[in-house]
């Protein structure tokens, strides 16, 4: 209610003779002496009653009609008496001193004596209630040994800390920088920060000075810098002064010194493109040279989010706006605009220059693929890119791109990859002297690994780049094991990438170290989901073996034709077709190893003879390419009838059976195993190839088989008599009448199986036609 009273002034305006007006008065004293008695009686039992303190401050400012004197005296007294209490707690519960504290450091400069003297004896007592409350047992151990040079003297002697205070502002600053806790400390800071904006231009002054001195010495004790940050770019966007946004971006450079990431972190959470008062916060940021390469380690962490990405919790979230949507790497972006060309960073710059360069371009990858322009069609990043290369002395790296007109063309999402590969090939020309450094980081990006799949892209094509200027085929082994591991990459681009380079590689491909690694990496990429990996894959391993040397080649001749057989079922008609040429190729390679081909012969014959009956012309012209080559290495008279005017799927069968007979007799069962796997396929003509191959190998190797193996085979051709295709079904029923004649001919008898397989070796004899072809036919045979 103290403070609803009416000024002195009115009060003696009430009066209508002397006696009433020094009635008055007497009566205004004494209201005023039983709020001091009141307040001392609240503290007593409450030091958060401190706070009534304050709010006195804040009235007895507003109008100065009022005792001013008498105000300051009462909150000196106050003051005194919880200092003097103090000692009696345990704990104590002020939170309100920060705030008091630059109330009454501002009154210490008041132009009246009185409250100038009134401020600072309260102000050496909320300094020791200060210094109380920070540590209660460090108190104790001050007043039991005098001879300690405590941080400050005990209240009964505050003459020489009342000396030190009176109108000397380093001297506040000084022991409440040193004495007020962190949270205490910051209240200090905003308070005076907001003083700022007073109509008083001496307290506006006053607060301007304290403030910049407190931040000088102790800003690494301020806590919520992001609040105060926030708070001075509202000020700034305002009407202010000259001399007020002087201190406001002189706050900002203080800051930085101290929480740099919180200052950069929310100076990149405003709306983008920054307006001019953001910039001129960016510029105080940056005037800190001792502090550029924390600044630009913070950006580079912003640099690593790609604009526009939803972030997934807030509590993930390392910013200060509710917004969802990453935008700061954008931001971050524009403000290395503003700082890269400032010249106090240009040493910070040449030691971040590798992690810049590559930030940016994975930064305007994205703003590419996501199409964030401004108003003038012009990305942030492509412009950081080029004050960058200019600021690295690199200016006729961004003329000679410029020339090319690549920078116009950044917008463009298709061809963003041929950028990439211009940028590092243009650096690469001008021999940069940041080469070591920037391939040495690449390198450890590769290694580690990128944070997303599409950065890889990015990476590898900047890194191939540097290393075709700078080094011959083949890559040292450090290299090249890179590659080797991107060749399965997750990332079907990398993948192509890597290929393509080793696939340039042909002519130098045995001075490789590990060759056979490298090709065991590339068998492995046949198994990738992605087509185009596949067939990269395919065409690179062709090129490498038309050079590889002989023995390195037979020994693993194998394991590459085990590498073709999955393909040559692929379901996309190219890889089925590319992958039986090459197989193909691999048994004309290995002529001179017959005890190689036999093995590799009989693995892919039945796909071979299958997919003759293929409905893509490339893939049965693949196939009967590939059967002629197997028929003049294992010397069958098969080759005639693959030829377009002689064709018949049955008398090609019948031809390859009756030659399996004579010359590869042993291969029969393992043969009929594969063909019994394309019983089942969703094709039609495979289906049908199938039955037809199934009965003729079944009728050739009958003296090879047991009963019970017969019996699997009636099970596994029963399903294919109900086979929605009528023709299937009419020789699926001929092939199943044969495998009951021949089950009840067979027996378990393994007298009678020997016997019966050397009968079938003194007498041969070639099959006929089993199916309804033309007498013409069979008799050509």
């Amino acid at each position: 209610m103290v403070f609803a009273i009416p000024s002195l002034e009115k009060v003696r305006e009430m009066a209508t003779s002397e006696d009433d007006k020094e009635d008055l008065e007497n009566l205004y004293q004494s209201i005023l002496n039983m709020f001091e008695e009141t307040l001392l009686i609240l503290v007593s039992k409450d030091f958060y009653k401190l706070q009534i303190l304050k709010d006195m401050i804040i009235w007895m400012n507003e109008d100065t009609s009022y005792l001013q004197e008498r105000v300051m005296m009462i909150i000196s007294s106050v003051l005194s008496f919880a200092s003097k209490k103090v000692k009696r707690y345990a704990s104590i519960d002020a939170p309100c001193l920060g705030v008091l504290a630059a109330e009454l450091s501002l009154l210490c400069f008041h132009n009246d004596p009185l409250i100038t003297h009134q401020a600072s004896l309260g102000m050496c007592y909320l300094l020791w209630i200060a210094k109380c409350q920070n540590d209660i047992e460090e108190i104790k151990s001050t007043m039991c040994n005098s001879g300690n040079h405590g941080l400050l003297p005990i209240p009964s002697d505050t003459e020489f800390l009342l000396m030190d205070l009176q109108q000397d502002k380093t001297k506040i600053t000084q022991y409440v920088g040193q004495t007020l806790k962190p949270s205490l400390l910051t209240d200090f800071v905003w308070s005076l920060l907001m003083r700022l904006s007073s109509s008083n231009c001496v307290t506006a002054f006053e607060a301007s000075t304290m403030l910049k001195m407190t931040l000088e010495y102790h800003a690494h004790k301020v806590t919520m810098v992001s609040k105060i940050v926030d708070a001075i770019y509202k000020q700034l966007c305002e009407y202010s002064s000259h001399v007020m946004r002087h201190t406001l971006l002189r706050v900002i450079t203080l800051l930085i010194r101290s929480s740099p990431k919180k200052v950069i972190f929310q100076l990149m959470d405003y709306p983008i493109p920054a307006d001019n008062t953001l910039l001129l916060m960016w510029q105080a940021a940056g005037s800190e040279s001792r502090m550029a390469p924390h600044v630009l380690k913070t950006i580079l962490l912003i640099l690593k989010g790609k604009p526009g990405e939803m972030q997934d919790s807030l509590m993930e979230r390392r910013r200060f706006s509710l917004d969802t949507t990453n935008m700061m790497p954008v931001a971050a972006s524009q403000a290395l605009c503003t700082l890269l060309p400032i010249s106090s960073y240009k040493r910070a710059v040449a030691e971040f220059f590798p992690q810049l360069l590559m930030a940016l371009m994975l930064q305007l990858f994205y703003s590419s693929d996501l199409r964030l322009m401004i108003k003038d069609r012009l990305f942030y990043a492509r412009d950081a890119l080029r004050i960058l290369l200019n600021c690295s002395g690199l200016q006729k790296v961004d003329m000679a791109l410029k020339k090319k007109n690549c920078w116009n063309q950044f917008s463009q999402v298709l061809s963003h990859h041929h950028r990439v590969y211009l940028v590092a090939k243009t650096l690469s020309d001008y021999n940069f002297p940041q080469f070591p450094e920037t391939l040495h980081y690449l390198y450890k990006l590769s290694v580690e690994g990128p944070r997303r799949s599409e950065d890889s892209v990015i990476i590898v094509i900047f890194f191939t780049e540097l290393l075709n200027n700078f080094f011959k085929d083949p890559f040292p082994e450090e290299f090249l094991v890179l590659f080797r591991n991107w060749v399965n990459d997750p990332n079907p681009a990398v993948s192509k990438l890597s290929l393509q380079k080793i696939a340039s590689m042909a002519p130098v491909i045995n001075k490789v170290e590990n060759v056979r690694s490298l090709l065991i990496s590339i068998l492995d990429a046949f198994f990738s989901k992605d087509k185009t990996v596949i067939i990269w894959a395919l065409l690179t391993l062709r090129k490498l073996l038309g050079k590889l040397n002989k023995v390195t080649y037979s020994s693993l001749s194998t394991r590459i034709a085990s590498s073709y057989y999955p393909l040559m079922d692929h379901s996309n008609g190219g890889i089925r077709s590319m992958a039986i040429y090459h197989f193909g190729e691999l048994l004309k390679d290995m002529s001179q190893y017959p005890w190689i081909l036999n093995d590799m012969v009989t693995g892919g014959l039945v796909p071979l003879i299958l997919f003759l009956e293929d409905t893509e012309i490339r893939v049965a012209k693949a196939c009967k390419y590939t059967l002629k080559i197997c028929a003049s290495e294992l010397n069958w008279s098969t080759s005639y009838l693959l030829k377009d005017k002689h064709h018949n799927f049955e008398l090609v069968v019948l031809n390859i059976c009756n030659n399996l007979l004579i010359s590869h007799e042993s291969y029969i069962t393992n043969l009929i195993s594969d063909t019994l796997g394309f019983l089942r396929s969703s094709r039609i003509y495979l289906r049908r190839a199938s039955v037809i191959l199934i009965g003729y190998l079944t009728k050739l190797g009958s003296h090879l088989l047991l009963r019970e193996e017969i019996e699997v085979m009636l099970d596994a051709i029963d399903p294919v008599l109900r086979d929605e295709d009528p023709v299937i079904r009419e020789l699926a029923e001929i092939t199943y009448r044969d495998f009951k004649e021949m089950s009840l001919k067979l027996t378990s008898s393994n007298f009678k199986q020997i016997f019966r397989r050397l009968f079938s070796l003194i007498y041969l004899k070639k099959l006929k036609p089993l199916y309804n072809w033309p007498d013409n036919l069979a008799d050509s045979l």
